[in-house]
């Protein structure tokens, strides 16, 4: 076995290729398309670049790409910990405990080499919300757009290894149809029938007062957890111009107190039940295909519970269930979507997680896929700690 360092376009291509090995034979497995890959590690593309610093690897035995590993850190990011933390990802192996710990083993000393003291994993050069978690759960649903698939074995790789669980992330699964938990329903029905309340599905003409209102909402909810920043006008207006091509104003829902905003339930077309038809490959014939089952066909069922919010002085008073019920009843009138999927709900997040499960996300009222994010801190003698809402 002998490790190839990524320095030009030929092993580029190598690295991409390592997945289609990999998962040859699995019928569930989503071929990520390759230009998201490829922006990942593109200075030019992602922005954390500007913060941090990156360098990958692929795993060759008799000329079979048998692994790759991605090692990196964002300077940003790595203040928050008591250890300098980098992380890796992108990992895909054979099922060889030996051939996993030289890419780890990899990672690690370029990480060391670079002054960092403790690697998380596999995580994303990037955003959270992509490329984030090994599956431990789940390996019957087909990955969502812009999420790690992975091998049954792959756990066990890592905790072998020695990385234990930071914090799990959930996925709860939903039939729309589905009907909300009594308790949810009368809840969000006296919500409903409160004149200060008032509920709007996003007007694409009046975007710009939406994503005002989003950044407001999203920094009073989210920015108190573990590891989530503040979000700035301008990276919100950079997120619905990304998001812009899918948006469908009918599944993009408000809350409003009056006129202050308070609330708000972000969801999109899962953008995998259209490329899944294309082989990673969004060249022309692949922007054909994509809009032919996106527009013509309409491929798409599925709805991603892309982020969810409720500023924290509205917190369990049926605003959620509200916002839920208004959706719920526009996309059975009106649209074709039967499932929708709750997204990356950490394990931390109790709040979020009770929702779910008062929504009847599952018949079990359990999540459908789990992932974990690992740490390993390069001195063993230290122990890792659990990420908790405190």
């Amino acid at each position: 076995m002998k490790l190839f360092h990524v320095n030009d376009k030929k092993i580029e291509k190598k690295f991409i290729n390592v997945a289609l090995n990999i998962y040859s034979n699995e019928k569930h497995w989503i071929r990520p398309l390759d230009k998201d890959i490829n922006s990942v590690f593109n200075n030019k593309e992602n922005k954390t670049f500007r913060h941090g610093k990156v360098s990958r690897w692929i795993l060759v035995s008799e000329n079979r790409l048998i692994g790759r590993i991605a090692a990196f850190y964002n300077n940003k990011s790595s203040k928050n910990n008591k250890l300098l933390s980098g992380g890796c990802g992108f990992f895909e192996c054979i099922n060889d405990q030996n051939a996993a710990n030289l890419l780890f083993n990899k990672a690690k000393e370029w990480l060391i080499n670079e002054g960092y003291q403790s690697m998380d994993g596999p995580i994303n050069f990037g955003e959270r919300d992509k490329w984030w978690g090994c599956l431990a759960k789940g390996f019957d649903i087909e990955p969502n757009y812009l999420q790690n698939y992975g091998k049954k074995y792959y756990t066990s790789l890592f905790e072998n290894y020695g990385f234990k669980i930071l914090f799990k992330q959930f996925t709860f699964l939903k039939k729309i149809k589905t009907p909300l938990s009594k308790n949810f329903q009368y809840k969000a029905d006296r919500v409903k029938h409160n004149p200060n309340y008032n509920f709007k599905m996003l007007e694409k003409r009046y975007i710009n007062n939406y994503i005002e209102d989003f950044t407001k909402i999203y920094n009073e909810a989210w920015a108190k957890y573990p590891g989530v920043s503040s979000l700035k006008l301008a990276q919100a207006q950079a997120i619905f111009k990304q998001l812009k091509p899918i948006l469908d104003e009918k599944i993009l829902w408000f809350a409003y107190d009056k006129k202050e905003p308070i609330g708000f339930m972000i969801c999109i077309p899962e953008m995998n039940q259209i490329f899944k038809h294309v082989n990673g490959k969004l060249n022309l014939i692949g922007k054909i295909k994509t809009f032919y089952h996106l527009k013509i066909k309409k491929s798409c069922k599925k709805i991603i519970g892309l982020v969810f919010g409720i500023v924290p002085k509205h917190q369990g008073k049926g605003i959620d269930g509200a916002l839920i019920m208004a959706s719920s009843e526009m996309i059975q009138k009106k649209l074709a979507y039967t499932d929708i999927e709750l997204n990356w709900i950490p394990d931390f997040n109790k709040a979020m997680i009770k929702v779910a499960q008062q929504i009847q996300a599952t018949d079990e009222i359990k999540p459908g896929k789990i992932h974990h994010t690992y740490r390993y801190n390069f001195d063993r003698s230290i122990p890792v700690e659990r990420i908790t809402n405190k």
